[in-house]
């Protein structure tokens, strides 16, 4: 099923957990897109110099302020994060999880259960859509950098929330055809288990920057 963006939606405030490359990347195109967009970091005052006008404050702060939420911190560190905050400032808000979790050699570190689900599990006023698990950073802000279309997956299971995310995912150039919704978020696992098959890719590729592509049949 491709996931509907439905009715046009005002700016939004977004809150990116994180301070790293993913969200270093996603930051500009939803500020450019209109959005009120504040990072998080556990040391705000140490990543403002290296961060230069984008607005970064502590992790409760960015919390707080935000109506949508996105997860680019570690995955194996995500729950850690997210009960550290107050639990009203997640109450009912969207939670846009892109993080995937890595054990230090380098393996899966949800294994049986998805990072995703284990935050929905967790936190279940949170409303988690789990999605971009499959592609670079630099291709997540900037899909013209593709020489084709492609595909984009969300899991969740809450509808209104997928919406939100798909708004932010057109924000940032995706075609909405290219949006496919998999179902509720048990399907975060075959999200994130794809991060196997995306490394040996790029690999062989010798570059990060490309997509995967459902192509249904005739």
């Amino acid at each position: 099923m491709r996931t509907d963006t439905g009715t046009p939606l005002p700016p939004l405030r977004v809150g990116v957990l994180g301070t790293g490359n993913v969200a270093r990347a996603l930051a500009p195109g939803w500020i450019a897109a209109g959005h009120d967009v504040l990072l998080g970091s556990r040391t705000p005052a140490a990543r403002k110099p290296e961060w230069g006008d984008l607005p970064v404050a502590s992790l409760p702060d960015t919390a707080a302020h935000a109506e949508v939420l996105v997860n680019v911190t570690p995955g194996t560190e995500s729950v850690t994060v997210l009960g550290g905050l107050d639990p009203a400032d997640l109450s009912g808000k969207v939670l846009m999880d892109i993080a995937v979790g890595f054990t230090p050699e380098g393996r899966l570190s949800h294994l049986e259960e998805s990072l995703g689900e284990e935050i929905q599990r967790t936190f279940p006023r949170l409303r988690v859509v789990k999605t971009f698990t499959t592609v670079d950073c630099a291709v997540m802000a900037d899909p013209a950098l593709l020489t084709g279309p492609s595909t984009q997956f969300l899991s969740g299971d809450d509808p209104d929330a997928k919406r939100v995310v798909a708004r932010l995912m057109t924000d940032l150039g995706w075609p909405e055809e290219a949006l496919l919704d998999l179902g509720g978020i048990g399907a975060a696992a075959g999200q994130e288990h794809v991060a196997y098959l995306f490394v040996a890719i790029a690999r062989s590729l010798g570059d990060y920057r490309f997509s995967l592509r459902v192509v249904p049949p005739k």
